[in-house]
């Protein structure tokens, strides 16, 4: 009482003896709570469990369904027969030893009862004075399961009878031979109750000026590290600002230093091993390294620590090695996949094969491979040390409106975010190794414009996902078997995404069980 969650669990007789199933957060406090009776759920809509919530100025029904492909069918797994309304004996009869239980009485709307009962005690006090000869009559025609209106049913026996139908079950499943509750509804994830939350203002970095929000759809439209956070900036020049994350709070009014790039910024990219240097592909099909002094920006920056020249056309985007130092790799809308040595200042490989756009690029975890999607609804996969073509290939999302893909399941899966024919914002699961047979798992979210961007914790196996222009970030934990996609609350802001980034995972507060 006084909370606005309400917890689901099942209970089974063996370990685990409790499995929350589901949570509900209500929107008024909770002052009592009442179940309502199996008989009268919506059974036709896979209605297995009705509360009534009573708040300090309502009474709330909250409904558990169960989702099924098809509501025009009974389904008997979901709704086996239940104890019915007649009683088995009467309450003479109980003490003389009669122990039968009440009758079970079928959910489905065609072959429900109606034979109804009224206790005496109501109906019709003359029968009190009644003589207690007939009470031995009553016990025989108990047996039928039926007592006759001289019984009398007392609440507490009422309740005994009621518990021994039901066991030791979920209080979904009222026979010991139904499937458990988790088997209905599926595998859930073990972070299906992960919460995202706003940190306190505190932590802000606020009086965000001039910001450029017109970066293309291949980029992430800013990016951090551990230490700071590089925003491309709207104003003429390409300049690029550099804030320190140890010194949140309101950014003064007056101008302040910024990385003058030359050009418009397409895509940028912090070094994962070195903090301080950050590369930035421009729409000059160039590549600019700057370094970013120790403590921050106190001047503004207009030389390159180094010039990478080797694309004709404009850079989609930018992409670290895991794990070696001083590797970059770049796409450009001249339909090359390039692969840099930094500490040479060269080009060392060019990746050929794309015959339209290159839409996301990303390195294998372990730094073997390189895989991408293209505009020609294409999967390809690369590893640099053999070839400079791909090693295989298979179909991508359908649709030619954008797609991202990040590694998942320790490098052993790809998961690909696009579109279908009809403009549907999806997810595709696919076993890394097996590309030409397609997706493993398909999964459709939502329609909206922009690309979901995924970012993947491969700690806890839960991929992040939404979009520049959305307020909602999806979870979901991806495992090797089916279903593939489990479901976790999904975390809604208050105003639109302009951009949206992970930090290491070295900034988490693991006192607090934060992990992304």
């Amino acid at each position: 009482q006084g909370e606005n969650l309400l917890y689901c669990f099942e209970v089974a007789p063996a370990q685990p003896a409790l499995t929350q199933v589901t949570q509900c957060r209500t929107e008024g406090s909770t002052r009592g709570l009442a179940a309502v009776p199996r008989l009268a759920l919506d059974v036709m809509a896979c209605e297995v469990l009705r509360v009534l919530q009573l708040t300090d100025t309502a009474l709330v029904p909250i409904s558990y369904l169960v989702p099924r492909k098809s509501t025009q069918e009974f389904h008997e797994d979901l709704f086996p027969d239940c104890a019915g309304t007649l009683p088995a004996t009467g309450a003479q009869a109980w003490w003389a030893g009669d122990s039968q239980q009440v009758g079970r009485v079928s959910l489905h709307p065609t072959r429900r009862s109606t034979e109804t009962f009224s206790s005496p005690v109501i109906a019709c006090t003359q029968l009190q004075a009644a003589d207690a000869s007939s009470t031995d009559a009553d016990a025989d025609r108990s047996g039928s399961g039926y007592s006759s209106p001289s019984s009398l049913a007392s609440p507490g026996s009422a309740a005994t009878s009621l518990s021994a139908s039901t066991g030791p079950s979920s209080g979904f499943a009222s026979s010991p031979s139904q499937k458990s509750l988790q088997s209905i509804l599926g595998p859930s994830s073990r972070f299906r109750h992960t919460q995202g939350r706003v940190l306190h203002r505190d932590t802000h970095l606020t009086n965000l000026r001039g910001l450029s929000l017109t970066t293309p759809g291949e980029c992430d439209g800013f990016c951090a590290n551990h230490q700071r956070v590089a925003l491309p900036l709207l104003s003429a020049g390409g300049q690029i600002a550099v804030l320190e994350l140890s010194k949140p709070g309101r950014l003064p009014d007056a101008a302040m230093p910024t990385i003058q790039n030359g050009v418009a910024v397409a895509d940028l990219s912090w070094d994962p091993f070195d903090p301080q240097r950050l590369a930035v592909a421009g729409e000059d099909a160039k590549i600019r390294l700057w370094r970013i002094p120790e403590g921050g920006l106190r001047e503004t920056l207009r030389e390159p620590e180094a010039v990478l020249r080797g694309h004709t056309e404009k850079i989609y985007s930018i992409r670290f090695h895991p794990m070696a130092s001083d590797l970059l790799v770049s796409s450009s809308y001249d339909m090359t996949v390039r692969i840099w040595e930094l500490s040479a200042g060269r080009e060392v490989l060019c990746l050929q094969g794309h015959t339209d756009q290159i839409f996301s690029l990303a390195w294998s975890p372990d730094g073997k491979q390189v895989a991408t999607v293209s505009k020609d609804s294409r999967l390809r996969l690369y590893e640099p040390r053999r070839s400079p073509q791909p090693q295989q290939g298979g179909p991508g999302p359908e649709g030619g409106r954008g797609a991202r893909l990040v590694w998942v399941c320790g490098g052993d899966y790809l998961l690909v975010s696009g579109f279908d024919s009809r403009s549907e914002r999806r997810i595709l699961l696919y076993r890394a190794q097996a590309l030409p047979e397609g997706p493993l798992s398909v999964l459709g979210l939502d329609v909206a414009p922009s690309t979901l961007l995924p970012f993947y914790d491969e700690d806890t196996g839960v991929v992040f996902l939404t979009g520049k222009g959305d307020t909602r970030v999806f979870l979901y934990e991806v495992t090797p078997e089916p279903p593939y996609f489990l479901e976790c609350n999904s975390f809604t802001s208050s105003e639109p995404h302009k951009g949206f980034v992970f930090l290491p995972k070295t900034a988490c507060e693991v006192q607090e069980v934060e992990f992304a």
